[in-house]
């Protein structure tokens, strides 16, 4: 009988410590989780390598160049600790490491500022071709504007990839400021815009099909790396607008962000969207962001709208970089909901916060699956700077802030 009461006094002290086993574990795993979520608005841990690829698809036959279609592409990569003290990449790295003269002075026509200059001022974190760092990271697409460039947002790619992304990012050729592919100069064409409205989704899938290679070894460097079952596609202007195609045709895209985006007609209601609207837009115009707030409250699925008061197209890249007073969102300008009113766009540090730290706890929740998250996307971060706006599915749909 003694025994039978020590034996059931010790199977209980042994339940009560598996019992407060499970709930220190419980709360050490919430602990965890919470640790994970590191603050959007910073860099992340992960330094940042970069490299350029030239892709061809064989499939396509380019119709400006006659050959098959090729994209330049760069990549961005979480490197290796050991690339925090190598140097940093040059912007004129981008442009076949400044090589080419002809290539050279068509950007330089683009960004209305000479070459040197642009890397005297360009900030960069990226270290070109450093190890790529273990582990299995989501793929994100990021599609330039109209006449724009594959670096134009290096600072939101650097940032997404500080915090455990890969990027790719193409110039679509004949439909960017200029770029170089088998040795030659393709600058930009004017005449095949309806041409590169039907080529950059293809481009976009093509790409993530080169990946998908890559990861199965096509390229050591990045076998196993990339997880293919969280891909989002982002892009600006043109861009915007292809980010916004692709999900109507390629279900592998999980998430999309267009940024001040050209919307075309859509079937697809329900993938994950983040929209950067911008007020006063010279290029989209108030006509184009009626569009753009009309396909927000269109959406069925998780939506989210952040339009900032201040700015302008380019509020969203980095052309501050080339030319702090570019205009149109960069410097100073002149209000297109008031006409004759001037008007200083919102600094590009604040702008940039806003763009990297919506961008990453979205993609976050919706490609990573850190719902953590969810807590930064419920709120307005910024005040009177932006309207804010969002909904989720089965939830109500505030608006929070003006």
């Amino acid at each position: 009988m003694h025994n039978a009461r020590g034996i059931s006094r010790n199977l209980a002290i042994l339940k009560s410590s598996i019992l407060l086993s499970l709930v220190l574990a419980a709360g050490f795993t919430r602990l965890a989780r919470a640790e994970d979520l590191l603050d959007p608005t910073k860099m992340g841990p992960y330094p940042v390598g970069v490299t350029s690829i030239e892709f061809v698809d064989h499939d396509r036959i380019d119709s400006l160049t006659n050959e098959p279609r090729t994209l330049l592409t760069e990549i961005w990569y979480p490197a290796t600790d050991d690339s925090k003290d190598l140097p940093r990449n040059k912007f004129s790295d981008f442009l076949v490491r400044g090589t080419n003269p002809e290539l050279n002075k068509l950007v330089e026509k683009f960004l209305k500022v000479k070459l040197d200059d642009v890397d005297k001022r360009f900030k960069d974190d990226s270290v070109r071709d450093a190890r790529i760092r273990d582990g299995k990271f989501p793929l994100i697409v990021f599609s330039h504007g109209n006449g724009g460039i594959r670096t134009q947002n290096a600072n939101w790619c650097e940032h997404m990839v500080s915090h455990g992304y890969i990027i790719m990012s193409p110039d679509h050729t004949g439909n960017c400021a200029a770029t170089c592919v088998n040795g030659k100069v393709i600058p930009y064409n004017v005449g095949k815009m309806m041409v590169a409205s039907q080529d950059r989704p293809k481009d976009v899938s093509f790409l993530i099909d080169c990946m998908t290679r890559m990861n199965a070894g096509a390229d050591s460097r990045f076998v196993g790396k990339i997880d293919l079952d969280r891909i989002g596609v982002a892009g600006h202007s043109f861009g915007g607008y292809t980010s916004a195609a692709i999900i109507e045709t390629d279900q592998r895209v999980k998430a999309i962000i267009p940024m001040a985006p050209v919307w075309p007609m859509r079937k697809n209601f329900t993938t994950p969207v983040l929209m950067y609207i911008a007020t006063e837009d010279k290029t989209i115009k108030p006509a184009g962001n009626a569009i753009v707030r009309r396909r927000y409250d269109e959406s069925k699925g998780p939506r989210y709208s952040v339009e900032v008061l201040d700015g302008g197209h380019f509020t969203f890249t980095d052309m501050f970089q080339a030319d702090p007073n570019f205009g149109d969102g960069v410097g100073s300008g002149e209000r297109v909901t008031r006409p004759g009113e001037k008007l200083t766009y919102l600094p590009e540090g604040i702008s940039h916060e806003i763009l990297n730290s919506y961008s990453l706890a979205f993609f976050g929740v919706y490609l990573k699956g850190q719902d953590g998250y969810k807590k930064f996307l419920a709120e307005n971060h910024y005040g009177d700077k932006i309207i804010y706006k969002f909904s989720e599915p089965g939830a109500s749909a505030p608006t929070v802030g003006q």
